[in-house]
């Protein structure tokens, strides 16, 4: 028998979870599948940055809103998720290279972001523990990191408290439309009778759309990390490279997290998620040649993982107009750890409201077709300015074009 349900969320990764409890807040009983694990997916193996700083200026505004909503999560979601505010250190090695970051930062100062170039005597007064090859780099002090895992389980454990129901191990095979609108979600074990879906899925957000018949940029994109045993305390800036070939923290419990690309990835990855008996160990060099403190400490973990990565590196966002009731939240492009919280209060706010607190325009399925100049939200209370619209103030009149 079909299983009813406000609205289906395909991905039960940290963006699905964020969607589930925001709707759930606002007293809808939203259904999530995931194929896998909650958190089984890039959600559990990314590298926990919550940063603003290098990133696309389109991304600023929703990067700073969520750092705000971090601040605060532990009390929100009644737990501990490891987050720490210590800000984000962007290593340079050579003149190029610090030319580059100083106008990536006055960019990034056009939208108000607080973030400073440092000279070596200045990172060395921040972190001491730099090798001798780093002569500088940018700081953004409001930048930060948090345990991926604890996230999403908070998202996932306070979403079902509310009502939310989640389906593990579950494959969405099809998304059926009736009249070109959303009617049903097909899982290789269940039926989910809706009018609206959000394809969180990921790396499988192209799969997704292309159930109803869309599609857009995005192929996986390889990447291997590493965890190595507990350590003394040594600094807790989240680590970035100029170039981004390497990332890491330290966690609050000791262990080092570093992960990074060697530039082969996309020509030797083929499918699955394997690993590669070379790039664990030229990650390590990488990170030993900016911290040679770490020379003696072990690796005890490995794997690898994959990014939704877009070809413009933006993610999609908001109602696709072609399909009444598909609603987009994927495709992140390894950015969307740090977003997850704001994303998930926007995608609730479009659906309940027919409109963001955010503008989301730059994000919208259609900038693929129609260009920037268009929206994937509705705009005014009075009435709908797309068809998309699926706020339950409106499902009446959705149901009766």
């Amino acid at each position: 028998m079909p299983i009813k349900a406000d609205a289906v969320i395909i991905g039960g990764g940290v963006m699905g979870c964020a969607i589930a409890y925001n709707l759930a807040k606002e007293g809808l009983k939203p259904v999530v599948v995931e194929k896998s694990d909650i958190g089984g997916e890039a959600s559990g193996s990314n590298g926990g940055g919550v940063r603003q700083s290098a990133r696309n200026l389109k991304e600023m505004p929703l990067a700073m809103e969520s750092i705000q909503i971090y601040g605060g999560l532990h009390e929100e979601l009644g737990m501990d998720v490891e987050y720490v505010r210590e800000g984000n250190l962007r290593l340079c090695t050579s003149d190029k290279e610090l030319e580059t970051m100083r106008q990536s930062v006055e960019n990034q100062k056009t939208t108000g972001l607080q973030l400073e170039m440092l000279d070596r005597k200045q990172v060395l007064a921040i972190n001491p523990y730099v090798g001798e090859k780093v002569i500088g780099a940018s700081f953004c002090a409001t930048d930060g990191h948090a345990n991926p895992l604890l996230v999403t389980y908070a998202f996932f454990k306070k979403a079902k408290s509310l009502g939310a129901q989640f389906y593990t191990h579950e494959e969405a095979r099809e998304i059926r439309l009736r009249k070109g609108k959303v009617t049903a979600v097909v899982t290789d074990k269940n039926t989910f009778e809706t009018d609206l879906v959000v394809d969180a899925a990921g790396t499988a957000g192209r799969k997704v759309a292309n159930m109803v018949g869309l599609d857009f940029p995005m192929r996986p994109l390889f990447s291997e990390a590493m965890i190595t045993e507990p350590y003394p305390a040594l600094f807790k800036q989240m680590i970035g490279h100029a170039k981004g070939l390497f990332y890491g923290r330290q966690t609050v419990h000791g262990p080092f997290f570093w992960g990074g690309f060697v530039g082969t990835e996309q020509f030797i990855y083929r499918q699955g998620k394997p690993s590669f008996h070379y790039i664990g160990p030229a990650i390590s060099q990488l990170v030993l040649d900016f911290f040679p403190v770490l020379k003696d400490i072990h690796v005890i973990r490995m794997w690898s993982g994959l990014i939704a990565q877009m070809s413009d590196g933006l993610p999609v966002l908001g109602f696709a107009q072609e399909v009444p009731g598909f609603v987009f939240a994927t495709a992140f492009s390894g950015h969307g750890f740090g977003l997850a919280p704001v994303i998930g209060r926007l995608i609730s706010e479009l659906i309940m409201d027919c409109t963001t607190s955010i503008p989301i325009s730059d994000f919208c399925y259609g900038r693929f077709s129609r260009g920037s100049d268009q929206e994937c939200s509705c705009q005014g209370n009075a009435a709908c300015t797309t068809i998309t619209a699926i706020c339950p103030m409106k499902r009446e009149w959705l149901k009766s074009i």
